[in-house]
């Protein structure tokens, strides 16, 4: 029953306004409680082999060794590095021919990466696609 004839019942309505407000703060709380790290270095500890000698191989082994300097020697003769045709071609050479042969990079632990990218990068140019790292076992402690 309706008491009050003359007056209108007002509609309900929901006011967003606190609402809005309320997601805002919220947001806003997200945002400056949320850290964003930028990764300026990685540190990175390289492992260390265990591994017993390779069985015999019968495709032939390119030794190319790196020193702290950046000098390489390929089995064991030095070679300056020019550019990566030039060094490629010694590898070849070393290779006798062989697209099989293995390279196994002895790079000393304080070579430079390049120095070591240099080598690689030879390698595939003539084609030399099996490439390996010598590794020394851990000094027992």
């Amino acid at each position: 029953m309706n008491f009050q004839r003359g007056k209108k019942r007002e509609e309900p309505e929901i006011n967003l306004i606190p609402m809005i407000d309320v997601l805002l703060v919220i947001l806003i709380f997200m945002m400056t409680t949320t850290t964003f790290d930028k990764l300026s270095e990685l540190q990175i500890n390289l492992p260390q082999a265990q591994a017993d000698k390779p069985e015999e191989q019968k495709s032939q082994i390119v030794q190319v060794a790196v020193d702290k300097a950046g000098q390489y020697l390929v089995n064991n003769a030095p070679v300056a590095y020019a550019d990566a045709a030039g060094f490629g071609a010694a590898l070849q050479k070393a290779a006798q021919g062989k697209q099989d042969a293995v390279v196994v990079i002895n790079a000393d632990a304080l070579a430079t990466h390049q120095s070591v990218v240099n080598v690689m990068e030879a390698a595939r140019q003539v084609g030399l696609v099996h490439i390996t790292f010598a590794t020394q076992a851990p000094a027992a402690k």
